[in-house]
């Protein structure tokens, strides 16, 4: 409802009733047909106004109710276009439709944080940001933000974090009894302006995911020159690119036995032979072994035959077609008909 009508009017028409008054008819009118009114969205004081004067109020006869109702649907029909109010409803109605980093400097321009419930936005995070703002944040505001999440996903964000850190959040918890609702908002509301404040990011992963993705699609030559360049440059970031990287030696160890007939029914016959006949020495062979062992046994046998007619293949060719191996099993693990193990996991 529009904020205009509580706004302040002489007593009009034959009932004597000012737009504020016929306004407030309308709430408690949809409140008791079970309609539900964003009165939220109005500014504190019309709130205030809008709750004093249901209060003042008594009752109104059938034929006053009748005619208020006709005059705002009146009003509601006469209405041809409407539009947001302000810069924070015109952001939200453009959301998607223009660019992030637009959307952020006017938002920033104008002094505009995100709408709605902070938490809301909060509780949507990852456990991996939520562990995040328990690192930057003090052990009280942790607490606080606990105690606003789910159960489940206070335990998950509880079991990432650090046993003394996790220990510590735990007992803030029993000192916050005594915080008010206010307080509670004004910490929700920081904690989202944070959020305002990073700049969008121009691509969705992480840069050690980009790089592993791209090696996983090179010459092993040319990904084992790269991983040592990185060593040498920046240790922790070599790490996490080799743990984003599937190539074909890691077949044994993150894929499961029961896909690989899944694997097989993707990949051109040709291709696997061609593989094959090239993988057969060192971690390439048993990751050749692994797949001819878990598919069935009349096809692992046509294969070994194909295999020992194929003789030797070039590097080059043998290199593409363990490739495309490895590219058929990245595409069903991002499409979730199979799944790879965790690195971390077995780190573990």
């Amino acid at each position: 409802m529009s904020s205009a009508a509580f706004a302040p009017a002489p007593i009009s028409g034959p009932l004597g009733l000012s737009r504020r008054h016929k306004a407030a008819i309308i709430v408690r009118f949809l409140l008791n047909e079970g309609a539900d009114v964003p009165l939220t969205d109005l500014p504190d004081d019309i709130q205030a106004d809008l709750t004093k004067i249901l209060g003042n109020m008594r009752y109104v006869d059938r034929e006053t109710l009748e005619t208020v109702v006709m005059e705002f649907a009146h009003e509601l029909e006469s209405i041809g276009l409407s539009f947001p109010r302000g810069i924070s409803g015109a952001l939200s109605a453009l959301e998607g439709k223009i660019s992030p980093l637009t959307a952020a400097r006017l938002r920033k321009e104008a002094g505009v944080r995100q709408a709605g419930d902070p938490w809301v936005r909060i509780r949507a995070l990852s456990v991996e940001q939520l562990t995040i703002i328990c690192d930057r944040e003090s052990t009280e505001v942790a607490a606080v933000m606990l105690a606003k999440l789910d159960v489940a996903r206070a335990a998950e964000l509880l079991g990432a974090l650090p046993g003394e850190k996790a220990r510590r959040i735990t007992y803030a918890m029993s000192l916050t009894s005594a915080v008010t609702p206010e307080a509670v908002d004004r910490i929700g509301l920081s904690l989202a302006a944070q959020l305002d404040d990073e700049p969008p990011r121009a691509f969705d992963q992480a840069a050690f995911a980009r790089v592993g993705a791209i090696l996983n699609y090179s010459p092993a030559a040319t990904r084992d020159d790269v991983l040592t360049g990185l060593d040498d440059e920046d240790t922790d970031f070599a790490n996490a690119v080799r743990k984003a990287i599937f190539t074909f030696e890691d077949i044994p160890l993150r894929l499961e036995a029961r896909d690989v007939p899944a694997i097989t029914r993707e990949i051109d016959q040709a291709t696997l032979i061609t593989a094959f006949a090239y993988a057969t020495e060192g971690a390439l062979g048993e990751s050749t072994d692994f797949m001819l062992a878990n598919m069935s046994s009349r096809l692992a046998d046509q294969l070994r035959e194909e295999v020992t007619e194929l003789g030797k293949v070039a590097p080059r060719d043998g290199e593409h077609a363990m490739t495309e191996i490895v590219s058929v099993i990245r595409t069903l693990a991002d499409r979730g008909e199979i799944k790879l193990a965790n690195p971390d996991e077995e780190d573990g």
